[in-house]
């Protein structure tokens, strides 16, 4: 079943931007300009969907000098990618369940 916590993540991992960013940060550990970079988006836009990630526990951060390094937190992907694993085998034996109409 999926909870309230869930469906906020989805909807986090549901902007382009920010499913760009996750999927950079997967292959490795990366800075806002590194960031800026790669997805050419603006710094301040960056910044604002970094801290929603951040807030919603997709990334940590690492400060590193003046600059911060952000890395992905693969347990929280992993957690989602298992319930909606958990929905498809439930798809899968809810085949035969039909509910008669009155």
């Amino acid at each position: 079943m999926m909870t309230s916590v869930d469906t906020d993540l989805i909807r986090v991992l549901a902007d382009p931007l920010r499913l760009r960013i996750v999927t950079l940060l997967a292959k490795e550990t990366l800075c806002t300009t590194h960031l800026v970079e790669e997805t050419g988006a603006r710094q301040t836009n960056l910044s604002n969907h970094l801290r929603v990630l951040r807030e919603a526990g997709v990334v940590e951060t690492e400060p590193c000098g003046r600059y911060t390094y952000y890395r992905l937190r693969p347990d929280v992907i992993a957690s989602l990618a298992g319930r909606f694993a958990d929905l498809a085998d439930s798809g899968r034996n809810a085949v035969e369940n039909k509910r008669a109409c009155p």
